[in-house]
Parts: C-alpha cells; sequence; structure tokens
C-alpha cells in the first residue's frame, strides 16, 4: 500500500514537470508595453574665468549658493586696465587734434596750389601727412575699443542660472585668461542620461514619451521626450545599473524632462519608463 502510495507521488510529480516544460515552450509570449532605463539626471558644468590676467580682488558667492544668469561673480583689479584706457583715450585725443590741423593745412595747400604759392610736393606732403594721420586715428580708436573691453572682462558674470559647485580661487591670487575660479553647475534645462541596450535599440524613436521616476518616496512622476540618441555604442558606465551585464555594449540617451521642480537634483539616479508606441513580443524566436 505504501508502494502504490509513493509510485503515485512520483507519476504525478514526472507528469507535473512534464506540463511545465509544455507550458513554458508552448505558452503564448509576452508582450512588453513599455521599456524601462536607468540613468541620471545630467550634471553639466562650466568654469567660470576671466578673459584677461590680473589678480583677483572679490568672489561674491561661496559653494552650494544659487546664482541667476547675469549676476557678478567675481572681480579683478581694475587699476592697470582703468590706465590702459585713459591712455588710449588721451592718446586718441592727440591724434584726433593733429588730424584736425592736417585738414586745415591740406585744405590751404589746396587753394595755394592754383595760383603757384605752393609747389606739387607740398600739396602731395599735406595729403599723405593727412591720410597716415586718418589711419593713425582708427588704429587710436580701435586702441581704446580694446582696453574698454579688456576692463571689462575684470567682471565675471553668471551665464546661466545654476548653484556652485566650486570655489577655486581666493582673493589676492593672480589668474592667467581662462584660469577657472568658480566651477557652476548648469540648472536648466533638465536632461536624463540614460542608455539602452542594443537589442531594444530600435524601439527607441526622437520625441518617444518618458516617465522619470526618482527614488523619492511617493515622488513626483516627471514626464519627457527623448531629444538625443547616440549613433555610437559604448560599453555600459560603471555608475549606471541595468538588467543586463555592465559589459554590455549600450546607446546613450538623452531625455528632455518637460517640467522639472528643485526636487529633481543634478546626478540623481533615476528610472526612466518609455511607452512603446507597439507593443513588443518578448520571448519570442527570431
Amino acid at each position: 500500500m505504501k508502494r502504490r502510495i509513493i509510485l503515485i507521488v512520483v507519476i504525478l510529480l514526472i507528469l507535473g514537470i512534464i506540463s511545465g516544460v509544455i507550458y513554458y515552450f508552448l505558452r503564448p509570449p509576452k508582450l512588453q508595453t513599455e521599456l524601462t532605463l536607468y540613468g541620471n539626471v545630467d550634471v553639466r558644468q562650466v568654469d567660470i574665468g576671466f578673459r584677461v590676467p590680473g589678480q583677483v580682488t572679490s568672489l561674491v558667492f561661496e559653494e552650494g549658493d544659487i546664482v541667476k544668469q547675469g549676476d557678478l561673480m567675481c572681480t579683478l583689479n581694475k587699476t592697470p586696465y582703468d590706465s590702459q584706457v585713459r591712455e588710449a583715450r588721451a592718446n586718441l585725443e592727440a591724434i584726433k587734434v593733429n588730424l584736425e590741423n592736417a585738414e586745415i593745412l591740406l585744405k590751404r595747400r589746396v587753394e595755394l596750389i592754383g595760383v603757384g604759392g605752393v609747389s606739387q610736393e607740398d600739396l602731395d606732403n599735406a595729403l599723405t601727412s593727412r591720410d597716415q594721420l586718418k589711419a593713425n586715428f582708427i588704429q587710436a580708436k580701435a586702441a581704446l575699443t580694446v582696453a574698454m573691453d579688456n576692463l571689462a572682462y575684470t567682471d565675471a558674470f553668471a551665464p546661466t542660472d545654476g548653484i556652485i559647485l566650486t570655489r577655486i580661487r581666493e582673493p589676492g591670487t593672480v589668474v592667467n585668461p581662462a584660469d577657472p575660479v568658480y566651477t557652476l553647475s548648469v540648472s536648466s534645462p533638465i536632461w536624463i542620461r540614460a542608455f539602452v541596450d542594443e537589442p531594444d535599440l530600435g524601439l527607441v524613436y526622437y520625441g518617444m514619451t518618458a516617465e522619470i521616476y526618482t527614488d523619492i518616496l511617493n515622488g513626483t512622476v516627471y514626464t519627457g521626450q527623448v531629444g538625443f540618441i547616440s549613433p555610437i555604442a559604448e560599453f555600459t558606465p560603471k555608475t549606471v545599473e541595468t538588467t543586463q551585464l555592465r559589459t554590455d555594449l549600450v546607446y546613450r540617451l538623452r531625455i528632455y524632462v518637460d517640467n522639472p521642480d528643485h526636487y529633481l537634483l543634478q546626478g540623481m539616479p533615476v528610472t526612466v519608463k518609455l511607452k512603446l508606441k507597439y507593443p513588443n513580443t518578448r520571448g519570442k524566436k527570431r
């Protein structure tokens, strides 16, 4: 009796395994209606510096401060550049006076040449002197413009809204042109950098609607659109988790967020769900 019960149990187990195998291979393929990706809010930075060399006299902001476009961020010592402006302006005025005198002299030479009061050589010399001073005047005017520009470049302004990531220099530091003084994190627009596996690349298209989720409990679900699809494959970055191995080839996407708020911070990990226009069959043999 006991052996019969054991035999029945074994038969039932075998039948159950066979049924499971048959169902696994013959079940209808599951339709995939969305594509889940993983990425981060893109961090874009701007190095703030000066276009002229000099000594830093003031830095207005500290690390973590929020700045608006056009805010004065830092200044250089203006004394040498202010002196250059005054020198260029004085030189321009001197040339202007000489040019006016040369115009008067040339006019007299033209009046006297007709009655033989001056030679043709005197007239030619007066004309040459006037033309030379005209060129000098244009050159001096350009030099004054350059000097005024250099004076203006001693002030550095925020090119966009953002947050101060790094305050690199301090007052008293002598800097060269393009030496960074601040590093500014650009706050708008907000982009999501995500990666799609190569087999799913054909499911993604420009303008595709995306839902962006953060790890905040009951947080806002943001919407966006796919705005960039990289044509170059790359290995999955170590900072990005995917459902596949990190050695798989992926393609980088950029998703533009429609209405971000202050909860969507740069560098934040996010989950992106792309709604497929046509459901995709998973598990179907090609």
